[in-house]
């Protein structure tokens, strides 16, 4: 008898890494740093500087939670593993894949506003064909598609670092604006920044999917967790400089009007037209894209291998060894949700199914440390960390849900 095909281990620590940045950078600063802007104002900074501790917690449960569990289908697993709650496991598979989908239909509608800029095609011709050519190279092969990927992530870099050049000169003035940049204990204020804090946290979605293609990882104990680490420090530092300088350079009421940010900050301050940055931004929010629909997939692949979902979504064509079937369905939805909803709707539903997320993968680690406290060979971090995790997602997620 044949044995089923499986999936293809190629993927080195570096293309990784990549991949997990391009996914974060392409989602969310080149697409939300304006509305976080329209939310927290000068203080937009400091939204990403809470959205960023709340990642830091969680990103540090998946680390051990992968380490432990390198498999597909990664959060319905961790939730088994945990909470020993199939239904559950089967919800939370699919929460990931709807999410994969809303965030990759996100950044769908990022790319019609950077594409305007250069040319006039219907948005939904744009992101038809868009949805339809990712989906093709996702299905190419994996370590094709996330080769690609990184190079896009390189120029995701370059046009981060273009920005940070030509504006950059505005951090020079950050000792002279200070007290305008520290938010007094207001809570107006404050509710603005926990607002943009929400918004924000979007743009720290990523990490989290480098687990799903642990199977295709070489060595996935090791690197999985070091390339999730290192991809959330790097975001922080780059979110933490383009931030200040877009608020430095154009008026937040400013940035929040537009549909194209960053390329907003280039034009202010250079007072040249932002062809080249636009390029740039059209290509990094296509790579975020292209990184949701291949996780997404992932998911419905690895559900599927654990008995979850039709055995449909479970098989590899041979000849690429990716799951053409469960591709297709995620590449469908990422279309439904991109022509259905828009930008801001999209990105506040992403936020809040990746805190509920969150929430339950810090819950679940809590409960598998308590039952294997030390396992053998696996560094572990202390209980608190995740602790700390349900705490922070569910406060923010409770606080959208409540003052919003």
């Amino acid at each position: 008898m044949n044995q089923p095909t499986q999936l293809k281990r190629g993927l080195s620590l570096w293309l990784l890494l990549f991949y997990g940045l391009g996914n974060i950078l392409g989602a969310g600063i080149y697409v939300l740093v304006g509305k976080v802007a329209g939310s927290a104002g000068l203080f937009a900074p400091a939204a990403f500087f809470v959205a960023s501790l709340v990642a830091a917690f969680t990103a540090l449960s998946y680390a051990e939670l992968v380490a432990r569990y390198p498999l597909s289908a990664g959060e319905a697993v961790y939730v088994q593993k945990g909470l020993r709650l199939p239904a559950l496991s089967v919800i939370v598979g699919l929460m990931i894949v709807l999410m994969g989908a809303v965030s990759a239909a996100t950044i769908a509608r990022g790319f019609v506003g950077y594409l305007d800029i250069l040319i006039d095609v219907p948005d939904a011709v744009a992101i038809a064909l868009l949805v339809v050519v990712l989906a093709m190279t996702a299905i190419w092969g994996i370590v094709e598609s996330v080769s690609i990927a990184a190079l896009v992530t390189l120029v995701e870099l370059l046009g981060l670092g273009l920005v940070l050049a030509v504006a950059g000169g505005n951090l020079s003035t950050i000792p002279e604006r200070l007290p305008e940049l520290i938010p007094p204990m207001d809570p107006v204020i404050w509710q603005g920044i926990l607002f943009g804090a929400f918004l924000a946290f979007y743009a720290f979605v990523g990490f989290e999917d480098m687990v799903n293609v642990a199977e295709e990882v070489r060595n996935p104990v090791r690197n999985v967790p070091l390339a999730i680490l290192i991809a959330l420090g790097v975001t922080t530092l780059l979110y933490a400089a383009v931030s200040l300088t877009a608020v430095l350079t154009v008026a937040p009421q400013q940035l929040a009007a537009s549909d194209a940010p960053l390329a907003t900050v280039y034009q202010q301050a250079t007072g040249r037209k932002p062809v080249a940055l636009s390029i740039i931004s059209i290509f990094a929010v296509v790579n975020g894209a292209l990184i949701q629909i291949i996780m997404g997939s992932r998911i419905l692949y690895g559900m599927s291998r654990q008995g979850w979902l039709p055995a449909l979504f479970g098989r590899v064509w041979r000849k690429t060894q990716t799951p053409v079937a469960a591709t297709i369905a995620t590449a469908g939805g990422v279309l439904v949700l991109a022509l259905w909803l828009p930008l801001v709707t999209l990105a506040k539903s992403t936020s809040f199914l990746v805190l509920v997320i969150f929430s339950l993968m810090n819950l679940s680690l809590l409960r598998i440390k308590w039952r294997d406290p030390h396992p053998e060979g696996l560094r572990v971090i202390p209980q608190w960390i995740p602790a700390g995790g349900v705490i922070a997602s569910l406060g923010l997620l409770l606080f959208q849900v409540f003052a919003g």
